[in-house]
């Protein structure tokens, strides 16, 4: 699958007032790579890649420009074209992971619903220190704290193989060894033919150790995309000398 991103400007409105959020970002996602975009709280990666798959408020969100996935323009595309997408190409682990499950659910509806492959799932799951599959099946999301629910959904997204994994601040729940563990699967997801990786974050040690190409949202656009060691050791980086970001 390729992305291509041509954004003129992305606005949101609410009841009282008009933003500009973002202008002038452009880019193009490749197979078989890890891609990662760098930015603070209230930048715009979250609207960004949400905008991807047109998951953004219609009526609250508005984007002059094209976002082409293979043959679809996601800015004008049918309900249908974008379900299509969503079902077959596309996958989210958003940052909060918990609000993705359905409450009312026991999680091994998810695993039916979506026919993963059981063995797969198991390995997955032990390899990332969560609950057996028929322990994790047979309880509800409430039940999970924060950092689990993020593993599950990263378990989940990755066993549906889609051709774009997203990922919104996969570290934000876990702690720096699951860290070390997800930068693994990452690495080997993207590694397959037509696969690519696409993650938003703030957290700099993890957007480095990843590799592949880094950008920066600031100032409402987007850095052109380097590769991740060009990245960290030019005069572009979007942090301080004490790694925070500016």
């Amino acid at each position: 699958m390729k992305l291509s991103v041509n954004i003129k400007e992305l606005w949101l409105r609410s009841s009282t007032e008009e933003k500009e959020l973002l202008h002038d970002i452009n880019f193009t996602l490749e197979e078989k790579n890890v891609y990662t975009i760098l930015g603070k709280n209230g930048s715009g990666k979250s609207t960004l890649i949400k905008s991807l798959s047109g998951l953004n408020d219609i009526n609250t969100c508005f984007i002059k420009g094209e976002i082409a996935v293979d043959n679809i323009n996601t800015v004008t595309a049918s309900t249908d074209e974008l379900l299509y997408l969503r079902k077959e190409k596309i996958k989210y682990v958003f940052q909060d992971p918990a609000n993705s499950f359905d409450p009312l659910r026991k999680l091994d509806y998810y695993f039916r619903r979506f026919k993963l492959d059981h063995i797969k799932a198991q390995e997955l799951l032990s390899y990332l220190f969560l609950p057996s599959l028929k322990e994790l099946g047979g309880m509800y999301p409430y039940e999970l704290s924060g950092g689990m629910a993020q593993r599950l959904s990263f378990v989940i997204a990755v066993l549906m193989n889609p051709e774009l994994l997203i990922l919104d601040e996969p570290t934000s729940g876990i702690d720096p060894a699951i860290a070390n563990l997800f930068l693994i699967k990452i690495r080997e997801f993207a590694n397959k033919e037509k696969r690519t990786v696409l993650l938003v974050t703030q957290d700099i040690n993890f957007a480095e150790s990843v590799g592949g190409y880094t950008a920066h949202i600031s100032a409402g656009t987007l850095s052109s995309f380097v590769e991740s060691t060009e990245y960290f050791n030019s005069d572009s980086m979007l942090f301080n000398k004490n790694r925070d970001l500016l």
